[in-house]
């Protein structure tokens, strides 16, 4: 998916076995119509990529305490024009984790559209996010951005209660058992 014509085509083929998440597909169809779609900038909400990462076990994920919405979550963040979304996905967890030998698994692991607090400069907005499944040995070394509070690998059972019983966590667990 390293262009928007490949993102559409592979939503347009996209299937869930989750109602909650198969709901967005149209939505993101519609927002990727407009040229500034993956623009921080661009309002209602704008595409966002991130990183569901599993060790080799798959007995644990990688999560980031995310330091301006105080949660833990997948490491991700804005495309900033880059359309070659994974590549946004890839970059943001080398960033935000210190993690350099990321394997992708999935490109399209899972979609997800969640509203973003309002902030003293800018106003509550959709994140419009494409998750990819990426694999990393957890002996590699991790290192805390200044965007996060702490990263750790959270055994898989413990994951739920970390994140907050997040609704679209629980889903990309759900997948990984079936993957």
């Amino acid at each position: 998916m390293r262009t928007r014509k490949d993102l559409v085509l592979s939503l347009q083929s996209y299937s869930s076995a989750f109602p909650d998440e198969q709901k967005f597909v149209p939505r993101f169809l519609e927002l990727l119509k407009s040229k500034r779609a993956y623009y921080r900038d661009f309002l209602p909400g704008h595409v966002t990529g991130s990183a569901w990462i599993i060790d080799r076990s798959r007995e644990y994920a990688l999560l980031v305490h995310h330091a301006k919405l105080d949660r833990w979550l997948q490491p991700g963040g804005h495309a900033d024009g880059d359309e070659n979304i994974v590549a946004v996905a890839r970059k943001e967890a080398e960033e935000e984790t210190g993690l350099k030998k990321l394997t992708l698994l999935h490109p399209l692991f899972d979609i997800d559209i969640h509203p973003i607090p309002e902030r003293k400069d800018f106003p509550q907005h959709d994140h419009y996010d494409i998750r990819c499944l990426f694999m990393a040995d957890r002996d590699e070394r991790i290192s805390v951005s200044e965007e996060s509070h702490a990263v750790e690998w959270i055994p898989l059972k413990d994951v739920v209660i970390k994140s907050g019983r997040n609704d679209s966590i629980r889903r990309m667990l759900k997948k990984v058992d079936g993957f």
